[in-house]
């Protein structure tokens, strides 16, 4: 009784809390409707990508991340139309979650410069635990000390929970800027592995920024080509009691460019109260219709050696004619 009890506690305070944070991929401006599906469609071209991150490899607790999506634009319904898919699993306890989502967003111009897209996003989420792999109560014979296979605890049949899922967002922008507003898990949906249970999934909210501009409109360098341009972007999450707050910056010479971010933690939660977290540095290369990025997240905390985050992401963009915000595809406009 004490082992289930035990097993329950620890459930309870490990997926009520951990597990009811959203994944934040550090190459989030690449692929912006991770965060908000107002930039569903955002380039007005059909593109399509993968995002797979890895954290923490050195440690027993890995995370593996991986986002898939495809967008395309209807210039006859003025919107944006995608399909995304975000799987999530940990190789400690077995833990699996997995979402598919349909995007729409739609295109208002506002004046000569601003347009405002407004999206939302619905979908079915599937998270699963490896309850089969624990030793349960009924499995242990005190007398004979045997361990039965098998067991009659109703904890097995309930190591999957299904949810629906429905977000919304909103970006306002124009060659240049962009910003957006988003809120996920509109309708906090039920996430307990209890058939008797209510474990409310929390509202992520995301209001982020990005500016990029040309160098030499702000700096006479001559080593440096025409079109060098430098992007710097802002992000505040909040989930619960959890918040972030990521500040970078990157520049782009020709193909290929460079940046940093800087993530805080404003509220301070944790054992150390850390307000800065983690220097990540990335890197990315554009060859025609093809953007690969990389990036690399240096921990700053005495959380101890954890073999940092790892982020890869491959996208392919159709139509090259259309500027890609934020990101080194800057042949159109």
């Amino acid at each position: 009784m004490k082992l289930r009890l035990y097993f329950i506690i620890i459930i309870s305070c490990f997926f009520t809390q951990a597990r009811a944070q959203d994944p934040i991929f550090t190459q989030y401006f690449l692929v912006p409707q991770t965060l908000n599906p107002g930039f569903t469609g955002f380039t007005e071209t059909t593109s399509a990508g993968i995002i797979h991150r890895e954290q923490w490899p050195e440690l027993d607790l890995r995370i593996d991340t991986d986002y898939a999506f495809i967008n395309t634009w209807s210039e006859s319904l003025n919107s944006g139309l995608g399909i995304s898919f975000l799987n999530q699993r940990e190789n400690i306890s077995n833990y699996n979650f997995s979402e598919i989502n349909a995007n729409y967003a739609y295109r208002v111009r506002l004046n000569d410069e601003w347009e405002f897209r407004p999206g939302i996003e619905a979908g079915f989420g599937l998270k699963s635990f490896a309850f089969q792999n624990l030793l349960l109560e009924d499995q242990i014979n005190i007398r004979t000390g045997v361990i039965n296979t098998s067991s009659m605890d109703p904890m097995l049949l309930n190591r999957r929970a299904t949810f629906f899922d429905v977000s919304a967002g909103m970006v306002f922008n124009t060659d240049d800027i962009w910003i957006g507003l988003s809120m996920k898990h509109l309708n906090r949906p039920n996430i307990s592995f209890s058939s008797e249970g209510n474990v409310p999934l929390n509202t992520f909210f995301s209001l982020s920024a990005g500016y990029e501009f040309l160098v030499i409109d702000y700096i006479d360098v001559l080593l440096l080509p025409y079109e060098t341009k430098f992007f710097v972007t802002s992000n505040y999450m909040q989930q619960g009691r959890y918040n972030r707050f990521d500040l970078g910056a990157s520049i782009l010479f020709e193909k290929i460019f460079f940046g940093a971010t800087g993530v805080t933690n404003p509220a301070k939660n944790g054992a150390n109260g850390d307000l800065l977290t983690s220097i990540n540095l990335m890197t990315g290369l554009q060859y025609e219709h093809l953007r690969l990025g990389f990036s690399y997240d240096l921990n700053t905390t005495k959380i101890g050696k954890t073999g940092g985050i790892y982020e890869l992401s491959l996208t392919y963009q159709f139509d090259l004619s259309r500027k890609c915000f934020g990101c080194p595809n800057y042949s159109g406009k």
